[in-house]
């Protein structure tokens, strides 16, 4: 007897089916966990050589931000394991609560009193250790939301008034309220990120060329209108024209970056980490990996993102439905984008933002929500076409 075809999976129907027979139940996808697995420890030991000077200054503690990094690392595993385990077609229906809860939060952090200003910056929720940063649980949050409306807009992405414009409503809320804490860095990624996903959904790139040129002027004037941040763009553009004041974090990045040769001063034996290089094991802590253990350190790290990209992309495109594909890719561009958004500002490839290296910079809600999205890949794959695995 003829086999009955298996009915074309549609989007307005494939969070509440089955897993249709052409797709199976698949383990984790074993080099896309290594890769991060190393990286998370190559995150840990650099995290205690360059953050062991400002420890002992802090707490006399060497170890003290170690510490706190594994208390961050135990949570985001907890919660990275039950993002694994849910069925992900869940979290389409809750993908809208989601982001309200995600902007609450980001609106919060601007009550006084509520928001803990650090460095002039009003980014955090709680004190201490036991603080949280809402933008990057919005990152999260976005990509959620934007894999759900794709994933029932189907066609009409292609349309600019009726597709696209109004998936970059919430996009553009999101990153305004993030700018105003002030966060350009972590706005800036949830932009490219969107933008990531709106290509990946067959969005025309007019359309996405359009809206960027009606979106640079005010940007720019945002730029030109804060002093703040018109001096890390003229920084950028040129840092040894004021080494000592705006250009000293490029500077002092690009100085432990060339000491470190091909094979590096040695593990612990960064001489930048005292002092001379600031944010030295959150936002710049690939200059001290790149001091201490050379090209060959760097390109590693390098190789251990490619790899990821790779492998995640593979589960992007094997998932059993739109909803899966959109949210594979969007975790996936979010860790990319801002992984080489900060190899860019280290190298002086990119202004400065503020945005830490995932999985590596000292940071819990950083390393969090990183650990949840590499999660919600793994969990796409755990449905993958028999053809693709």
């Amino acid at each position: 007897m003829k086999a009955a075809a298996v009915r074309p999976l549609r989007s307005r129907d494939t969070a509440k089916r089955e897993v249709p027979r052409s797709f199976v139940s698949a383990p984790p996808d074993t080099v896309l966990f290594a890769a991060v697995a190393i990286l998370v420890a190559i995150g840990l030991v650099m995290i205690f050589s360059a953050s062991s000077a400002q420890a002992y200054a802090d707490a006399h503690d060497t170890a003290f931000y170690l510490k706190h990094q594994l208390l961050y690392l135990v949570a985001g595993a907890g919660v990275a394991y039950l993002a694994y385990r849910i069925d992900y077609r869940k979290l389409r229906g809750a993908a809208p609560y989601i982001l309200l809860l995600c902007l609450a939060g980001l609106a919060a952090v601007l009550v006084p009193h509520v928001g803990v200003v650090v460095n002039g910056a009003r980014r955090w929720i709680g004190a201490g250790a036991f603080s949280l940063q809402p933008s990057e649980f919005a990152k999260l949050g976005i990509v959620l939301y934007l894999a759900a409306a794709l994933s029932q807009r189907g066609e009409r992405i292609t349309s600019l008034v009726k597709g696209l414009f109004p998936m970059c409503v919430p996009v553009l809320v999101c990153a305004m309220l993030i700018l105003v804490e002030p966060d350009m860095g972590t706005a800036s990624l949830i932009v490219f990120t969107a933008f990531a996903m709106f290509f990946a959904a067959g969005a025309r790139v007019e359309h996405l060329l359009l809206i960027v040129l009606v979106t640079v002027p005010p940007v720019v004037l945002t730029i030109l209108t804060s002093p703040y941040k018109r001096a890390r763009i003229f920084a950028f553009l040129n840092p040894w024209r004021d080494a000592q004041n705006t250009g000293f974090h490029i500077v002092q990045s690009l100085l432990a970056l060339g000491s470190g040769g091909l094979m590096g001063v040695g593990l612990g034996e960064s001489r930048a980490k005292f002092f001379y290089l600031p944010e030295q094991y959150t936002d710049f802590i690939f200059s001290i990996l790149g001091e201490e253990l050379g090209l060959a350190g760097t390109i590693t790290v390098i190789v251990l993102f490619i790899t990821f990209a790779y492998r995640a992309i593979r589960i992007a495109v094997a998932a059993p439905d739109r909803f899966g594909f959109f949210l594979a890719s969007g975790c996936t561009a979010l860790i990319v984008i801002q992984a080489f958004v900060n190899i860019g500002v280290v190298t002086s490839s990119w202004p400065v933002t503020g945005v830490p290296l995932p999985f590596i910079s000292f940071g819990g809600s950083s390393l969090i929500v990183s650990l949840v999205a590499v999660a919600l890949i793994l969990n796409v794959g755990r449905y993958r076409r028999v053809n693709l695995q």
